[in-house]
Order: C-alpha cells, then structure tokens, then sequence
C-alpha cells in the first residue's frame, strides 16, 4: 500500500496547501473531496489546538491508499492535555463541529498519543464500482 507523507508549517494559511496537497496526491480518487475535508479540519484542529499553530510547530499529514481504504492520519506536536473529542455545541457557536463532521464522512477514527503528541486517524472505505469487481460465477 503506497503511503504519502509530508509535514506542513503550523500556520493557517498552511490548511489550504494541506487541502490541494491531498487533492494533488489523491488525483481523482473516488474518496478525494472527503479526504480533502478530513485533512482540512483535522489539520485546523492541530493548528488551532495544540503547539503545532505555535513559533516553528508544524502538523504531518500521511495518506495510506489501497483498493478498499484510504487512511488519512494527522499528526501534531502535542502541548495540550485535551483528547480530541465529538462535541454537541450550541446552534450559535462557531467551533467545534469539526471531529463530528470528520466521523460522520469517516468509516472510523480513532486517536492515538498522548499531550507530547497525538495522531487521529480517519478510515474511508472505498466502494468499488460494480463493473470494475470482479465476476461471479
């Protein structure tokens, strides 16, 4: 399975060179617009949330693609002692939808490490095209 990596300055203005990288890499993958969503707020809640945004820090993006999956993991540089979490705000709010939109375009996420650093992790299961399976007998 061909994995891509790379590792992205921790400033906002960041987030739109992650979303075209994906896209880039991804070239016309059936599951490239969610992948694209997924690195965008997974990446913002790095910057925003942990010193990845702070002086030097920086987030790492890797794409894992077979036929079935596409795995998309974020990393950041810890510094926080929040785990990222699905939270319910309120109508009003203008944060925290970002993990809930990610697990709802997501077939599962978990997340890994601890407050020196955490990677979540986004599956997308790939559903193939009836003609492009292969034939029952």
């Amino acid at each position: 399975m061909p994995t891509h990596g790379r590792t992205f300055p921790g400033h906002p203005q960041e987030l739109s060179s992650a979303r075209r990288w994906t896209r880039a890499t991804l070239n016309g993958h059936p599951r490239s617009e969610d992948a694209e969503l997924i690195v965008t707020e997974l990446g913002t809640n790095a910057v925003t949330h942990t010193a990845s945004g702070e002086g030097a820090g920086a987030f790492r993006v890797s794409l894992t693609i077979s036929d079935r999956v596409l795995t998309i993991a974020v990393t950041d540089c810890g510094h926080t002692k929040t785990t990222p979490e699905v939270q319910d705000p309120p109508l009003n709010a203008t944060h925290g939808r970002g993990l809930a939109l990610v697990t709802s375009l997501a077939d599962s996420v978990t997340v890994q490490g601890d407050e020196s650093g955490r990677t979540v992790t986004a599956e997308l299961g790939v559903r193939m095209n009836l003609q492009e399976s292969a034939p029952c007998f």
